[in-house]
């Protein structure tokens, strides 16, 4: 049989370290629904989900069958020069997608939520003919010079690799540890926004401002959302100053959060949508959705890839979309995630290194703090997802200190039942300090 270090040992020759965001010692060979197998044959109760790129779960049968169906008629001829009728049937499809009666959209598609990012930033800056672009600290919105140029959740994403793109301005996130002793939602959102407008009212002026860009419920920024009437006030003025806003569904979309889009828990209307990851159960896909009149403020070549809206990738994008509605995806995720949070609260008040918890349906951070400075304790989350790993449960970490909970949206009851009582076993041996510590090639996590 093979074995995981074995494969581990020859990769490790050839693949570079830049590529990956390291956690364990394992080879994935195999998965179905929510239960992956490594080459040595141990199984995972998965609650990663492929960093939410499988939500419809590991070779789901009618995404299968649309692949293999596809693949015997045409692998690939680029959509860059001609249609096919897979991936215009899709097309149709996404503008369906649009907020409200907002039907009226475009799509333009590409291989990677990076290169989605791109497009949202060309096409604001093409549509208002403005340069500046606004994101958040704690922002993930891809790898590509646009879209690292966008985020701020990690400092080896502008390390060495620097200059960054001009143009490009971050403002703080309304993340909990920034909420004060007994400030309330509306006082906190108040705070946060005179905090966003600063800038605008001392270097940055709103007129030359193309696009705000947020993730309405930020992802690798550790699964945390504002108060419900932060976003409002951020649309509000980005209206009122003729600036698009662009929310990147990439990580928090297609159900993850209990609703289709994660922008839907805040009652805003995007000007633009960037999607990828679970759009095609993670084949390489993903798009920008927008008003008509944005998406057709470009010519060709401007957002061309030769690749982009592959045949293969846009059957099982139209598959994912079926087995979503069919199967009621979005509503057992928030029916799910119910369960979930009741565990997660629960485990909060009987461990006293588990902080904040956050849960948005299946789609949750929980944050790990040292109990008595209350700060973040990246060595017990190494240690507890580590453990967790051991025990067969695929769980990692954000920001070194919250547990990253985002498990297929097809998981069954009785399997998240599972996960949750290995979890349990694995905080009362944390408590009680008889775990293993982290054994393997590298340091764990971001």
């Amino acid at each position: 049989m093979v074995e995981n270090n074995d494969v581990l040992n020859q990769e490790e020759q050839h693949f570079a370290g830049a590529g990956r965001v390291y956690y364990f010692d394992v080879v994935l060979d195999s998965g179905k629904g929510a239960i992956l197998k490594d080459v040595a044959g141990n199984e995972y109760i998965d609650l990663l989900a492929s960093a939410s790129a499988t939500n419809t779960g590991h070779a789901h049968p009618k995404i299968v069958k649309a692949i293999q169906d596809q693949a015997e008629k045409l692998v690939h001829y680029t959509a860059a020069y001609f249609a096919t009728s897979t991936e215009a049937k899709l097309a149709s499809e996404l503008v369906k997608l649009a907020p409200g009666d907002e039907k009226d959209g475009m799509v333009v598609f590409g291989n990677s939520g990076s290169d989605a990012n791109d497009a949202v930033i060309k096409f604001a800056r093409g549509y208002t003919g403005r340069t500046n672009v606004v994101s958040f600290v704690g922002a993930y919105h891809g790898s590509t010079y646009g879209s690292i140029s966008a985020s701020a959740v990690s400092l080896n994403m502008s390390r060495k690799i620097g200059p960054l793109l001009p143009g490009f301005y971050k403002v703080p996130f309304p993340s909990p540890d920034k909420r004060l002793p007994g400030e309330n939602d509306e006082a906190f959102s108040e705070r946060m926004f005179a905090a966003f407008k600063e800038p605008f009212e001392n270097y940055l002026p709103a007129e030359e401002t193309a696009v705000i860009m947020i993730e309405a419920i930020q992802g690798d920024g550790g699964i945390m959302a504002p108060p419900a009437g932060y976003w409002q006030k951020v649309a509000d003025f980005a209206h009122d100053h003729g600036i698009l806003l662009a929310v990147d569904e990439v990580n928090q979309g297609y159900g993850r959060t209990g609703k289709f889009w994660a922008f839907e828990h805040f009652g805003i209307h995007p000007d633009l949508i960037a999607m990828g990851k679970s759009m095609a159960s993670g084949l390489p896909l993903s798009a920008v959705l927008g008003r008509r009149e944005i998406m057709q403020s470009l010519d060709a070549p401007a957002n061309v890839y030769t690749t982009a809206g592959n045949v293969i990738s846009a059957a099982s994008a139209l598959a994912t979309l079926d087995v979503i509605k069919s199967e009621k995806l979005v509503e057992r995720s928030a029916e799910l995630g119910k369960f979930a949070k009741q565990f997660f609260e629960k485990e909060q008040a009987t461990f006293d290194f588990i902080g904040d918890v956050r849960l948005y349906g299946l789609n949750g951070g929980i944050d790990i703090i040292d109990p008595e400075t209350g700060l973040g304790d990246e060595q017990g989350t190494n240690t507890i997802i580590y453990n967790l790993f051991k025990n067969g449960v695929l769980m990692i970490s954000l920001r070194g200190n919250t547990l990253r909970f985002q498990p297929p949206l097809v998981i069954k009851k009785e399997e998240l039942q599972q996960a949750f009582d290995v979890i349990h076993k694995v905080f009362a041996g944390y408590q009680a300090g008889e775990l293993l510590e982290p054994n393997g090639r590298h340091h764990i996590g971001w």
